[in-house]
């Protein structure tokens, strides 16, 4: 699992570099993400870890699964220096053995134990949430550069949280009737999506490594406290000060080295045109056409 999303950020990273800059929210981003062969493997391997993600949470608590999924950041770094020869420094170097150390400490600590039901009112909430990521994607398109990369970044990490939380309880499922039957499901393809064009949309900006690295977070903090709180994840007793101390180092982890593992992509905006004297308009008229087809992100 760790394995398959450190290749996905990698490869998704890459297909998002090379298309056009979307200004806004919108799904047709997916399709031409989807021209490129990197970006294809990349859902590909995002599949696979999800599946594996998927049957994790059967029994294993969400504060387990998210941080794990998080650590794939770790297998990006590693695939960077091997295959893309980058450099390697110390610090991340330390940040590498504090993510094993955080994984370790969670592992430990972590009960597992069937998941609780969610019943109607976390369905809608879960529902809410998912109309509540529509309506401030539409607004965060709207932003560039390293901002846009974070709120963009954030909100995926909201989705792919939700989806990972209506996850846990639907893993249980009995029968693949119960699966196609359960509003759980349903709910867990919308926020995948979602969470899908949100961070691809999050990786076009100033920043890709912000858009992991916010995205790491908000996707595992939230989902670990609503499966503390409400879905019944199991710690061994006596072992809560572990959770605590392997969440916050693997988080911390993956937040830097979120600034080491991926390459900054920047699509550069075409400046705004020069004023024309109205008497030279039509002269210049096709002058402008021409390098507005040409600029970056039209």
């Amino acid at each position: 699992m760790i394995a398959a999303y450190g290749v996905a950020n990698l490869l998704q990273s890459m297909a998002a570099a090379r298309t056009d800059l979307h200004h806004g929210f919108q799904p047709m981003l997916l399709l031409r993400l989807g021209r490129h062969k990197s970006y294809l493997v990349g859902v590909a391997c995002q599949c696979a870890g999800f599946a594996l993600a998927f049957f994790a949470r059967r029994d294993l608590p969400l504060f387990l699964v998210q941080s794990a999924m998080a650590a794939g950041l770790g297998v990006t770094t590693i695939l960077g220096v091997l295959i893309l020869k980058w450099k390697l420094p110390r610090t991340e170097i330390a940040l590498l053995l504090a993510l094993t150390v955080g994984i370790a400490a969670l592992v430990l600590a972590a009960k597992p134990a069937p998941s609780r039901q969610l019943g109607t009112g976390g369905v809608v909430a879960l529902i809410g949430v998912l109309v509540g990521l529509a309506v401030l994607g539409f607004f965060a398109g709207r932003l560039h550069g390293a901002p846009g990369s974070v709120v963009l970044g954030s909100l995926s990490g909201v989705a792919f949280g939700a989806a990972a939380v209506a996850s846990r309880p639907l893993a249980s499922a009995d029968s693949f009737g119960q699966f196609v039957t359960d509003p759980l499901s349903y709910l867990l393809i919308a926020n995948s999506l979602v969470g899908q064009l949100l961070l691809g949309l999050a990786m076009q900006r100033g920043s890709t490594t912000a858009a992991v690295a916010a995205m790491d977070a908000a996707g595992a903090v939230p989902a670990a406290l609503v499966g503390l709180l409400f879905l019944g994840d199991g710690v061994w007793p006596h072992r809560e000060w572990l959770v605590a101390v392997g969440f916050v180092v693997t988080l911390a982890g993956v937040i830097g080295l979120s600034f080491y593992a991926e390459p900054q992509h920047h699509h550069k905006v075409a400046p705004e045109p020069p004023h024309v004297p109205h008497g030279l308009a039509f002269s210049g008229g096709s002058h402008t056409a021409t390098a507005a087809r040409r600029a970056p992100g039209r």
